[in-house]
């Protein structure tokens, strides 16, 4: 059966009658995720709605569309009763981006298999780039210029892009045509897609009437897979168009920040990383020393503390290193945290066995966050806040004064002082 979307796939709006609706369940993708759900199989007489495309029936949203033998499956998530009259709105927008870039497929893979012998395998529509797989271990960079330079000549040439049907699926004509062979449930009249004087290919799906509704077609690069295969990376249609809007918003975002035109942002971009690294080496370097010089005025103070406590909010891995390696004590108990109080960052309890096994678990959801024991003597974790860190080590001090029986507060001592200083 021929669907009235592939007869004519600008139609927009279209009437026609519901053959069957019954209760089902589908999946359906959803912001990357699939959920199942619940709804109903409608089959109509005829429909402007393709698979993978976009609409509505009686305002109601189509939200998955099916082939199944002769008939099209239109998921929705209401009932409409066999027999109603029903109006179709297609999603014109994604109809006519999946016409664009389908015939463009067809374009870029006869011109490429003409010309260098390599067959297409596969396709993915992708939602901003396209990318056609072809049997081919690399495509060289003239033989890619060679193809994007012939496909628009073609649109140029404004030529027309014709489906014609062909009643019997064994008709001997159908073996002159290019294509993948017929699903093995295939009923009724097959399409062939025929690019004048390019390409002709078996075909089911929506296409352009004339390449030049194409506009234009950029390949831009490639990938290779599986050692054999090369993926051809290609904007086509509106795509490129709204591509080019959005590299130009960015190069004048990046002549703002790197202080140069386009030409120079790539060379301005590797100095300034450049740049970047070695100013967070100094920084690393400088931490280090702080870390240690910390440690030295903790050993010095004139008034001991039972218990090591530091914060720091620029603080990294390193520097908790280097005040665990300088503090050396493994009987001391300690609590160190690094990064923001209300976005959180990293924090470690560490010391006698029982004290991390006892406080560890309970500082970690103190701070919402994600830990483990680290070598019985260490907690480590990742905090999602840091603003309960005055509860914290409250509860280490109580947690080692009842241990000791007694000991000193800590108030006012060198260890508490968790305010950054420069």
């Amino acid at each position: 059966m021929s669907f009235m979307c592939q007869k004519n796939s600008y139609m927009r709006e279209f009437n026609s009658k519901v053959k069957s609706c019954k209760p089902a369940s589908t999946t359906i993708l959803e912001d990357g995720k699939k959920t199942k759900v619940k709804g109903y199989e409608v089959i109509l007489e005829d429909t402007i709605l393709f698979p993978e495309g976009g609409g509505q029936v009686n305002n109601i949203p189509v939200l998955k569309i099916t082939r199944s033998w002769e008939d099209a499956v239109h998921f929705l998530p209401s009932e409409i009763p066999e027999g109603t009259e029903v109006s179709m709105k297609v999603d014109w927008q994604r109809r006519f981006d999946h016409m664009q870039q389908h015939t463009a497929q067809h374009l870029i893979t006869a011109i490429v298999d003409h010309k260098f012998g390599y067959q297409t395998t596969s396709w993915n529509l992708g939602t901003d780039i396209m990318t056609i797989e072809l049997g081919t271990p690399s495509l060289s960079s003239s033989q890619m210029t060679e193809v994007e330079e012939t496909v628009n000549e073609c649109i140029r040439k404004q030529l027309t892009v014709i489906p014609t049907l062909y009643p019997d699926k064994d008709d001997p004509e159908l073996q002159k045509f290019r294509g993948l062979g017929l699903p093995a449930d295939h009923v009724g009249s097959v399409r062939v897609v025929t690019i004048d004087g390019i390409d002709s290919a078996l075909c089911c799906g929506t296409h352009i009437s004339n390449l030049s509704h194409i506009q234009a077609i950029k390949l831009l690069g490639t990938e290779k897979i599986r050692k054999t295969n090369t993926n051809l990376l290609v904007l086509a249609g509106n795509r490129l168009l709204r591509y080019a809007g959005r590299s130009f918003d960015r190069e004048k975002q990046l002549a703002a920040i790197l202080k140069g035109p386009a030409e120079k942002q790539c060379e301005l971009a590797e100095k300034a990383v450049k740049g970047m690294k070695n100013f967070q080496k100094v920084c690393n370097a400088q931490l280090k020393e702080l870390a240690a010089l910390e440690v030295s005025l903790f050993k010095q103070a004139n008034s001991k503390d039972t218990v090591f406590i530091k914060h720091r909010k620029d603080g990294d891995n390193d520097y908790i290193s280097v005040l665990l390696s300088e503090l050396a004590d493994e009987s001391l108990p300690k609590l160190i945290t690094v990064g923001e109080d209300k976005e959180g960052g990293m924090f470690v309890v560490a010391g006698p066995a029982q004290l991390v096994k006892d406080l560890g678990p309970r500082i970690c959801e103190l701070f919402e966050g994600k830990g483990a024991p680290n070598k019985g003597n260490m907690f480590r974790g990742k905090a999602s806040k840091l603003t309960n860190r005055a509860a914290a080590d409250k509860m280490m001090r109580e947690c080692v004064s009842n241990t000791h029986g007694g000991g000193d507060s800590g108030e006012g001592t060198a260890a508490e002082a968790t305010v950054d200083k420069p």
